[in-house]
């Protein structure tokens, strides 16, 4: 603690100071104790990442550390609170998976902690050195994730997908972050937007445009999402629940500080791009599901598709946008991480099952499950009262006060085409005659589908004070 105070801003990230001296203490634990300590390793993560979280909840200081180039600030707080929240269910729920499956590696939630090492740091960067480093962190972490189980060729291939796509990806934002430094001679934020108000050449113009790219790989969306269907079907269901849930949330923080932050005077290039992006996004995700079998691979496509809605808002460009893809991104989170405690668990005596047809007759099997499941289908379909009709109400609402009436318009077309696949699983689970039944959940997954269904069928009652929440985070780039 001493060290944190004579260091300036060191403080203020006390909570990635701590989570990186948390995960080495964990890997020197896991080395000298063995493949043993699995279960030891995911609860100790759990309980680490809690306390992380309360040094962030309980420590009100906001400002900059190492010369501007992290920011603390309500925004960051309440995102990174978000990816310490979906990093530590993916690992709860990697429990029983890991035992049944007989694959237990220590090194899996020491990964996931380093990964949301990266992301934390994804969300606080104010400059393209931070960012870069952050995002990195995170990847490497992630590559070694999806690719964890090593007799799994298809775990293997995913990871090698990952990859080599990923890679890719970080070239184009590295291309991106020397044009904008070459053309504007700065590589903070500040100084980015101050040289951009100044002038704008064409060539700063493409390094926004490769940088934007690059983020998009992160958040999966379209044209940059040829990757996700194949990863999600490919990795360990935990692994892909995490895919899910923080990297998103964490790749769409720091895309909103970046065009805020350091491209605000370029607001009218960038707006066009996301547009194209929202707009790419929930076609392919609405259309592409429709023949999809694997429930894995139709959630690959869901995610594209909720990724564009969320976009709208950030076209949108105003504070109610980003206070929009704020709330969207929280209610995003809880279905996805709700309906992959469902997926988790599909198992039979003979092992897991993907197909969406082994869903039929879930309503006679296992009602409960099966009740909270079709809220969470209606939900993500945008079916008020539900939290996903909320999640898109919101951006919608801020792309038609900012005038942009056909990127709307197409939102809620793709929305309409995208509710047939989630009501398909309905009609299987209701109406089709029973599967073999699955063995009973284990209470991790219980306890998370149930706090995930209740959150989304009872959002209203804590919409006043999320969006409050919301709105001060957003204020932040206003």
């Amino acid at each position: 603690m001493q060290l944190l105070t004579e260091i300036p801003g060191l403080n203020l990230a006390a909570p990635e100071v701590f989570i990186a001296v948390a995960a080495m203490v964990l890997l020197m634990i896991g080395v000298f104790v063995g493949e043993g300590s699995s279960r030891i390793m995911h609860g100790l993560s759990v309980a680490l990442l809690v306390i992380a979280g309360g040094l962030l909840v309980f420590s009100p200081e906001n400002g900059a550390a190492f010369h501007g180039a992290f920011l603390m600030d309500p925004f960051a707080r309440l995102m990174k609170v978000l990816v310490i929240i979906g990093s530590g269910v993916a690992i709860a729920l990697s429990v029983g998976y890991a035992r049944l499956e007989d694959y237990g590696r220590f090194e899996y939630p020491i990964l996931v902690m380093l990964a949301t090492l990266g992301m934390m740091l994804m969300v606080s960067a104010n400059d393209l050195i931070a960012l870069y480093l952050g995002l990195e962190l995170q990847a490497l972490a992630l590559y070694v994730c999806a690719a964890i189980n090593r007799e799994s060729l298809r775990a293997t291939e995913a990871g090698l997908k990952y990859f080599v796509l990923g890679a890719l990806s970080s070239g184009m934002l590295l291309y991106g972050c020397s044009l904008v430094y070459g053309f504007t001679g700065h590589t903070g934020f500040e100084g980015i937007a101050a040289a951009m108000a100044a002038e704008r050449s064409l060539g700063l113009i493409f390094g926004i445009v490769f940088i934007l790219v690059g983020i998009a790989f992160k958040i999966s969306a379209v044209p940059f999402h040829m990757w996700t269907p194949d990863v999600y079907e490919g990795a360990p269901t935990p692994v892909t629940a995490f895919f899910a849930a923080a990297p998103k949330v964490a790749a769409m923080a720091m895309l909103i500080r970046v065009v805020h932050g350091a491209f605000e005077p370029a607001a009218a290039d960038w707006r066009q791009i996301i547009t194209f992006i929202s707009i790419a996004s929930m076609g392919l995700g609405a259309f592409a599901a429709i023949g999809q079998t694997n429930i894995k691979r139709l959630m690959a496509y869901s995610s594209i598709g909720h990724m564009g809605f969320a976009l709208v808002g950030l076209a949108a460009g105003t504070e109610e946008g980003v206070s929009g893809v704020i709330l969207y991104m929280i209610i995003y989170m809880a279905m996805t991480l709700g309906t992959f405690a469902c997926i988790l668990s599909m198992r039979r005596e003979d092992g897991m099952v993907e197909e969406i047809t082994d869903l039929a007759g879930l309503s006679r099997t296992k009602p409960m499950m099966a009740l909270v499941l079709t809220a969470l289908m209606f939900s993500l379909a945008g079916i008020p009262p539900l939290a996903g009709f909320w999640a898109k109400y919101f951006v919608f609402l801020a792309a038609i006060q900012a005038e942009l009436y056909v990127l709307s318009v197409i939102g809620v077309l793709a929305s309409v085409v995208g509710a047939f696949y989630y009501l398909r699983i309905v009609k299987l689970i209701w109406f089709d005659e029973p599967e073999q039944d699955f063995v009973p959940m284990a209470s991790e997954l219980r306890l998370v589908l149930g706090v995930s269904g209740i959150f989304t069928i009872f959002y209203v009652i804590v919409a006043g004070p999320l969006s409050a929440i919301a709105t001060t985070a957003a204020r932040t780039f206003f």
